[in-house]
């Protein structure tokens, strides 16, 4: 049922025969959850930008860029928030943006799509794969996914947090984009 309605607004898309270039970041949103001590922790950054360009008729072209204000996290408390941002953590004074650029785009059917190319966080750059589903919606689309982020490879909890039995490794990278035709 899920592929059935997600075909038919592809095909609705589709037939708008127009790029998707504007994310809407007021109704976009980019969160993570980590667990330190076997807890959940969920977070969000508040700012962030996207260059896309998105032809619903051959969504294998789609070229994307996409900036994160390191510096806009959000913890849920003032506490956290200050400790992430130092120098263990994510250091925002020298490394203020994290980025990633799609260099390919592969479908995977049903509606399912992946995004690899180079994802750079404090100067340190790595292939990731970012698995995604798109959803049609009126003159725009939904793009939603998550993926997980092992934060030493990144340097990201230097010193005594780099212990992975104090601070897990995976950290999961969830989006929720949605992008529309340019206005």
């Amino acid at each position: 049922m899920r592929t059935a309605v997600f075909a038919l607004g592809l095909m609705a898309l589709t037939a708008h025969a127009a790029d998707l270039t504007q994310v809407v970041t007021e109704k976009s949103q980019i969160g993570f959850v980590s667990k330190q001590m076997g807890v959940s922790v969920d977070g969000s950054f508040r700012k962030f930008d996207a260059q896309v360009s998105v032809d619903p008729a051959k969504p294998e072209a789609a070229k994307a860029r996409f900036e994160v204000d390191i510096a806009s996290i959000d913890c849920g408390s003032q506490e956290a928030d200050s400790e992430v941002k130092g120098k263990s953590w994510f250091n925002t004074a020298l490394f203020p943006k994290a980025t990633f650029v799609a260099s390919r785009i592969r479908s995977l059917g049903g509606g399912r799509y992946e995004a690899s190319g180079p994802l750079s966080i404090k100067g340190i750059s790595r292939d990731t794969v970012v698995p995604f589903i798109v959803r049609a919606e009126g003159s725009g689309a939904w793009f939603e996914g998550n993926f997980v982020l092992p934060r030493t490879q990144f340097k990201i909890g230097e010193g005594a947090w780099s212990d992975t039995g104090t601070v897990a490794d995976e950290v999961l990278v969830k989006f929720k984009l949605f992008v529309s035709q340019k206005k």
